[in-house]
């Protein structure tokens, strides 16, 4: 067996060293020349030069004719030649990488964009409204400044009320953008780490680019589109649906009916104040893998859909099937995450402003690398999937004496699934010895907040205030009853006024500032631990399956590393150098000694660089690797398991693929990736 093995890191070895000599001799015979290519980003070996058309830019057929074809704001052009005419600095452009050019642009009418990197306003329902500052200095001035809130104040004041103001471009929208729902781009074309005496923070140089080329009102403080209807008028349809997602095993019985109970309750006050088709309730129940448990009956199963329930009669019709399983699952754990994922795939969350699950369970979830998991996904892929569509996760944790030795690892799961980016903080509360009474309180208090939210949306009222200007204590480490129903009360309440925030913002059109340079922080200035954007790397599908099959080479070079029969720990590197040979096509990499890390070995290192991130697994050396034990390495694997399995649902995702141009190939489609995702 040992002989079979040796052999097959041989033959691996052997087809590596095959594909160099392959990939050498492509770039060397001219029968095998490749197309022509786009230039290259200066100090890149993959990455080519990429720009974005500014309003009014014209294709035209050589440098300096005046005639052309108009081009649509925010097209994607590679970059195959520079030639200066007149005076002028014109490029020459395709669509794709494929080497088919279209003509030829005016630089001028054009913007750099170095990473496809795009910043995203986060939901300012928690903070200020960002500034944008016309320079580097009049930024730095503030972020440097011993109270820069106190400093800004008078600035926003004057933005806010659409005054001009020296050296102030414009402000954040004040309802929140939805990137999902209305595509937009902040590229950014410089960035640098600022350390203030509060702290970290980037100062960010950014072009502003919407696709609105006609704007009647140039780019100045506030400048957004007018709405179409008061927000006031347009509150007054916001409606909201909270999906129960359910554990439904044995253990669970108690915790079933009493959920039961307060949707009976909560449907009683929908009545009585006429909001029935504005406050939707839905549940999805799960247990486990029933290959191993026949008698489970199901893994996930919806019950309810909010979209299809009348009244609170028509749900609880609906749930009456639902009871507690009458056999064992095969772990402790059951399959929290396909629950859910069964729950954020099966409603469309659009048709709803206010957008909740609850998550009830007694028992940790299977992890990804788990055989029975249904998803192969963890909770900061499920995180990011609710995030994505707006979705405020919330679990309610019943830590039962059953499950005492299950109660820390579970509790650090859903801490991680209910991360709340508005918040930023968890929205987990734990229910001490799983008291059926203060489990009912919480799902009361949660089910009252959400009502009385839609009931003063549908007089024209926003949720009051913000989680910056709430006065609300930090809730005791020891929780009683009663404190876990306020807290909930209250986290509800804030993340109301949010959720209106972005619906009044895709309800009402709202625009991105339009087209200009401007500076930023990436920070709160009064809260340096609260992000004002975040990062979304724009990829191909083709850049895409590269990362898929970077991460896939790093995986199994990784599993292959760690079986003794096959070859030593050491050699983990040896085998990344052939995948990158192969991956990259640079035979360079099977030899080059001065690569220490993966981001040396070629393996897709350039499209991290230069963003605001650092990647733990590109900076992993050889020496780290050797040094660590068996379970920090597998730790790893876990984690690169399921950003594959994550990968594969962005590339079937169709909704959210966007096309930067209108002749562009399929391929040259881009997916908005969260920088969490990335490896």
């Amino acid at each position: 067996m040992t002989r079979l093995k040796s052999a097959f890191g041989v033959r691996f070895w052997m087809f590596g060293l095959i594909l160099a000599i392959v990939a050498w001799s492509a770039s060397t015979d001219p029968t095998m020349a490749q197309t022509r290519a786009p230039l290259l980003m200066e100090g890149k070996q993959t990455i080519y030069q990429r720009v974005l058309t500014r309003p009014g830019a014209k294709l035209v057929a050589k440098p300096g004719a005046a005639d052309g074809t108009p081009q649509p704001a925010l097209t994607r052009f590679y970059v195959y030649e520079r030639q200066t005419d007149g005076g002028k600095e014109w490029l020459e452009v395709g669509t794709s990488s494929r080497g088919k050019t279209h003509g030829w642009i005016d630089a001028a009418a054009t913007l750099p964009w170095k990473q496809q990197m795009a910043l995203v306003f986060t939901n300012p329902a928690n903070r200020d409204r960002t500034l944008m500052f016309d320079s580097r200095e009049t930024l730095l001035k503030i972020m440097n400044a011993e109270a820069p809130e106190v400093a800004v104040a008078p600035l926003r004041k004057a933005a806010e009320e659409g005054k001009p103001q020296d050296h102030v471009l414009s402000i954040e929208p004040k309802e929140y953008v939805d990137i999902n729902k209305q595509f937009y781009l902040l590229p950014i074309l410089h960035a640098e780490p600022v350390v203030t005496h509060r702290g970290s923070a980037r100062a960010l140089e950014i072009a502003s680019v919407t696709a609105r080329e006609d704007d009647p009102n140039p780019a100045g403080a506030g400048a957004t589109s007018p709405p179409a209807n008061p927000p006031t008028a347009v509150l007054r349809t916001f409606s909201a649906a909270v999906m129960f997602v359910i554990d439904s095993t044995i253990s669970m019985g108690p915790y079933i009916e009493r959920t039961r109970k307060a949707v009976r309750r909560i449907y009683d006050k929908i009545e009585q104040a006429n909001l029935a088709d504005q406050v939707k309730f839905g549940l999805v129940a799960y247990r486990s893998n029933i290959e191993k448990s026949p008698g489970l009956e199901y893994v996930s199963k919806v019950y309810v859909n909010p979209e299809d329930v009348e009244d609170g009669k028509d749900f609880l019709a609906k749930v009456t099937g639902l009871s507690p399983a009458t056999v064992s699952s095969a772990r402790f754990d059951e399959d929290a995450y396909s629950g859910l994922m069964t729950a954020i795939k099966a409603v469309n969350w659009s048709d709803f402003g206010g957008r909740y699950m609850v998550l009830i369970t007694d028992a940790g979830a299977l992890k990804g690398k788990d055989e029975l998991s249904g998803t192969q996904l963890d909770a900061e892929q499920i995180a990011i999937e609710a995030k994505q569509l707006g979705i405020a996760v919330y679990a309610l944790h019943l830590k039962t004496p059953q499950g005492k030795g299950d109660h820390a690892g579970a509790e650090s799961q859903y801490k991680a699934v209910t991360q709340n980016a508005v918040l930023n903080k968890p929205l987990y509360y734990a229910v001490d010895a799983g008291s059926v009474d203060a489990f009912g309180a919480s799902v009361d208090s949660l089910g009252d907040a959400i009502v009385e939210q839609v009931s003063a949306a549908s007089m024209g009222e926003m949720a009051a205030g913000s989680a910056r200007s709430a006065d609300s204590p930090k809730p005791p480490e020891d929780p009683k009853p009663d404190d876990i129903s306020k807290q909930i009360r209250e986290d509800a309440r804030l993340l109301g006024h949010a959720m209106q925030l972005a619906y009044l913002g895709r309800e009402q059109g709202t625009q991105a500032p339009t087209l200009f340079r401007a500076w930023l922080s990436d920070r709160d200035f009064a809260n340096p631990d609260m992000p004002t954007t975040e990062v979304r790397l724009l990829l191909t599908k083709n850049q895409l399956s590269d990362l898929r099959d970077v991460v896939k080479a790093i995986l199994d070079a990784g599993e292959q590393s760690q079986d003794p029969d096959a070859v030593s720990t050491a050699d983990f590197f040896d085998l990344l150098r052939s995948s990158a040979a192969h991956l990259a096509r640079d035979p360079n990499q099977l030899t080059n000694p001065d690569a220490t890390k993966l981001g040396d070995l070629g393996l897709l290192g350039e499209y991290l660089d230069d963003l605001p991130y650092k990647s733990d697994v590109m900076n992993l050396t050889s020496d780290t690797w050797e040094q660590w034990s068996i379970g920090q390495q597998e730790d790893l694997l876990d984690k690169l398991r399921s950003k594959l399995r994550h990968y594969i649902l962005y590339h079937d995702d169709t909704d959210r693929w966007v096309s930067l141009s209108e002749t562009g190939e399929p391929g040259e489609d881009v997916y908005p990736v969260p920088i969490d995702a990335l490896p």
